[in-house]
């Protein structure tokens, strides 16, 4: 699969499709809705559970923890504070102005819902049980992640960095994580300890599942066959915004005799509500069938060589 060159832009044109009002729809709320709730849940997560336990679950959050444990600096403005040089690294890699918003959206809320929580939540948490703090903790990160993605956002951080990998380096997204989650989780275990290191891997697996469970089900990968009256223009626009290969197969209705082409392709479980989003603006009388992938190799993924 071949990706489309991105589109460099100045920091000025970045700033004035940011600020630019959005054209608000029933739908378009719900989704800033899911964005703000899931940011809320998320910082909730770690306040209760993460931060008293001083489990790491990777991620700017998580070193922003280690930030803290050193300097007594707010956790949430280092989340921002880090965030922002990958927000803007990672622009054009975050699937258009509309997504970037909700990206941009749910660091804000973030960092705001983890410093102010400080004044509600006692600083020991709900319990000193590691073992809860790391399930819960994990679930409740994992559901917060998984309502972004729903809302057509990301959670920044790992994110935007794994994208930035997956381009500029052709590490496979699911491999990118791995690589700053887990340097983060090593940095936590130097910090606080590696038994609480071992449970922040633990809480990194449990908020996986949870945020695959919320968003779109289990698996990593996902594939989707299209069948639309506009072929051209939804592939166009697939290669475009989300940046992902599109692969054009002939097709004939059984019923009509109509020939017509399918469209092919693989993108991961967060860009699987953007690709329905694009498809049904350009054609809401297209066909979809969303299915779920083990392994992705080639371009854009893992490398297809030898173990």
């Amino acid at each position: 699969m071949q990706y489309s060159t991105p589109t460099k832009i100045s920091a000025g044109q970045m700033l004035r499709a940011l600020f630019t009002p959005a054209k608000f729809s029933r739908k378009t709320l719900q989704e800033y809705l899911l964005v703000a709730l899931g940011a809320f849940i998320q910082a909730l997560s770690m306040r209760l559970f993460l931060v008293p336990a001083q489990l790491v679950s990777g991620g700017v959050s998580g070193a922003s923890q280690i930030i803290n444990f050193f300097t007594g600096w707010p956790i949430g403005l280092m989340v921002f504070i880090g965030n922002v040089p990958l927000f803007i690294l990672g622009w054009q890699y975050l699937g258009g102005a509309r997504f970037a918003k909700r990206t941009a959206l749910a660091i804000v809320l973030f960092s705001l819902f983890t410093d102010g929580l400080v004044w509600f939540i006692p600083a020991e948490g709900v319990t000193s049980d590691l073992v809860l703090d790391c399930l819960y903790g994990g679930i409740l990160l994992g559901v917060g992640l998984g309502l972004v993605y729903r809302g057509q956002g990301t959670s920044g951080g790992s994110d935007i960095l794994g994208r930035i990998l997956n381009h500029r380096l052709g590490i496979s997204i699911s491999q990118a994580y791995l690589i700053t989650d887990t340097v983060v989780v090593l940095a936590g275990g130097f910090a606080f300890s590696w038994e609480k290191a071992l449970y922040g891997l633990l809480v990194i697996y449990v908020s996986g599942l949870a945020a695959e469970a919320v968003s779109e089900g289990s698996g990593v990968f996902r594939t989707a066959l299209i069948i639309t009256q506009y072929p051209d223009k939804v592939t166009s626009s697939i290669m475009t915004v989300l940046e992902r290969g599109v692969t054009i197969l002939p097709g004939t209705g059984a019923y009509t005799g109509a020939e017509r082409p399918v469209l092919y392709c693989v993108v991961t479980r967060s860009e699987v509500n953007p690709l329905k989003e694009l498809v049904r603006e350009i054609d809401p009388r297209a066909f979809m069938v969303i299915g779920q992938a083990h392994e992705a190799l080639g371009e854009g993924f893992r490398p297809l060589v030898k173990d």
